[in-house]
């Protein structure tokens, strides 16, 4: 879609044009379930998560200044929303541990023995704080001081969260491929 497009489909939606809507839905909607996904403990949370976000996207999008992309807006939409979501839920009390947090192990393994959905269902089976760090950090970018920031942690906790993640994922590629011996290295 060409930018003009865009932009005129964004006004339009400012306006509350419902055929607008529509498209910037249809358009994007595959993409943020995309996101929202890494976020959520299974499908049908993902897709509530979709939702809400998109209202949130609709009732905001006068604010969309037209700086930066557009997609990147709605993925930080989305993003909030799932943050949202989780800190509502409380479901696990919080983890304070003291952890080292990095993994110098240089071992690898071959990418194409497991598919991007089956390490997407392991990422959906960590528990939630671990997951939403480790979405924030490996899949999303953001820095530990952001992570402590909006899930309300130290900086502390959020690397012994992520590296508790990477231990558990590492384990559960190590089942699912039979490895026996420790070589893997997971993000």
């Amino acid at each position: 879609m060409e930018n003009h497009q865009l932009n005129q489909i964004i006004k339009d939606c400012t306006k509350g044009k419902s055929k607008a809507q529509e498209f910037l839905y249809v358009e994007y909607a595959p993409k943020m379930l995309g996101v929202c996904l890494r976020y959520s403990k299974d499908s049908a949370e993902a897709e509530d998560t979709l939702q809400d976000g998109f209202i949130k996207i609709f009732q905001h999008i006068k604010s969309y200044q037209f700086k930066g992309s557009f997609e990147g807006w709605m993925r930080r939409i989305m993003v909030n929303t799932a943050l949202e979501k989780f800190r509502k839920a409380k479901k696990i009390p919080l983890v304070e541990e003291t952890m080292d947090a990095t993994d110098d192990d240089d071992d690898n393994y071959s990418e194409s023995e497991i598919s991007i959905d089956v390490l997407l269902n392991m990422v959906q089976e960590l528990p939630d704080r671990y997951r939403m760090v480790f979405s924030l950090y490996v899949l999303d970018g953001y820095p530990h001081n952001e992570i402590a920031e909006v899930m309300n942690v130290t900086v502390g906790t959020s690397k012994s969260n992520l590296a508790r993640a990477r231990a558990i994922l590492k384990q559960k590629v190590r089942d699912y491929l039979g490895v026996k011996e420790n070589n893997l290295r997971v993000c």
